[in-house]
Formats: structure tokens, C-alpha cells, sequence
């Protein structure tokens, strides 16, 4: 009885570490699944950056309201092609880019992967604005940034000028103008 004790427990012992063994193994399969790792480890392939190829008008935006929102005279707009709307790109006079307004209209992960290059979410301040939309927004040495998206939709604006607030005026803008 003794020895059939011994031979029990022993085969129970190896069933026991048996089975734990593959749970550790299949842990970082299960890791890699989460939602927060997915979008951590970059496996979102994000659009190719915006190139500014038209010279004309921004088609959801007003040149003035830029302008005045911005505190700086717009001398040129450019856009994209991309679409369905494309990235305006508005310059000084001087020929510098002093705003630039990309809008994303497609899945909502690459929506969010935007959002967190343009405004990291370990370093950018936290934004609920406008109502429904999540992002974040951040002073740089060469201006600010405020970038939200909302399921498929992504909204990122830079400016030169270091107030966040005048892009995320720019940003509530955008959005209202194009309905989105």
C-alpha cells in the first residue's frame, strides 16, 4: 500500500508540473492578444506621413479662421492627396510651416496608433476634448500638438506656436466643419 502511495503521488507530482508547464509557456501567447500590449508593441501599421503636393485652399478649413486662431498671417496652404481628406498644411509668408491639420478616416486602431505618435500617451497631457473624442496634447520646443480620434477618426494638429490651445481650437474646428 505503501509503495502504490509513493507511485500515486509521484505520478500525480509529474501530472501536476506536466500541466503547469505548457500554462507558463501559453502565458505570453495570451500577453501578446491584450489589447494594451498590441498597440504597445507597434504591430498597428500606420499611413505613410503626409506629403504636402497641392498648392490651394484647405477644403474643411477657412485660411482667415487659421489666421486669427493661430496668431500668425497664412502665406500659402497646401494639401495632400490623401483621402478622403486630405492634410492641409498651412505656411507663414516666410515659407515656414506654421500649422498643419491631418485628418484619418479609417480603422480604429491605426485611428488610436496615430493619436499616440503624434501625442504619447506616456508623456502627453490627457484630452476628452471635444466631447467624445480621447487624445492627448503637449508643448514641444518647436510648438504644440493636440491629437484626438473618436472609432475610426483621428484629428492631430501641430502648430509653432507653443499654446496647445490654439490646436485644439483648430482641432474642434475640423471636426465640426467635416462632421465627423
Amino acid at each position: 500500500m505503501r509503495t502504490s502511495l509513493v507511485v500515486i503521488g509521484s505520478a500525480v507530482a509529474a501530472f501536476v508540473v506536466g500541466c503547469a508547464q505548457p500554462q507558463s509557456e501559453s502565458q505570453p501567447e495570451a500577453e501578446e492578444r491584450s489589447p494594451s500590449t498590441a498597440t504597445a508593441s507597434s504591430s498597428v501599421v500606420l499611413p505613410p506621413e503626409p506629403e504636402p503636393e497641392n498648392e490651394g485652399e484647405c477644403p474643411y478649413l477657412d485660411t482667415e479662421f487659421v489666421a486669427q486662431t493661430n496668431g500668425q498671417r497664412v502665406g500659402s496652404v497646401r494639401t495632400s492627396v490623401d483621402e478622403p481628406h486630405p492634410t492641409c498644411f498651412f505656411y507663414r509668408p516666410d515659407g515656414d510651416v506654421q500649422l498643419t491639420v491631418r485628418v484619418y478616416v479609417g480603422e480604429e486602431d491605426v485611428a488610436r496608433a496615430l493619436v499616440d505618435a503624434a501625442a504619447p500617451v506616456a508623456t502627453s497631457n490627457p484630452t476628452s476634448q471635444p466631447t467624445g473624442w480621447e487624445g492627448g496634447y503637449e508643448s514641444r520646443d518647436d510648438g504644440a500638438v493636440y491629437a484626438v480620434s473618436k472609432g475610426g477618426n483621428a484629428v492631430i494638429v501641430t502648430t509653432n506656436q507653443q499654446q496647445s490651445v490654439k490646436a485644439r481650437t483648430v482641432v474642434t474646428e475640423a471636426i465640426t466643419r467635416l462632421g465627423i
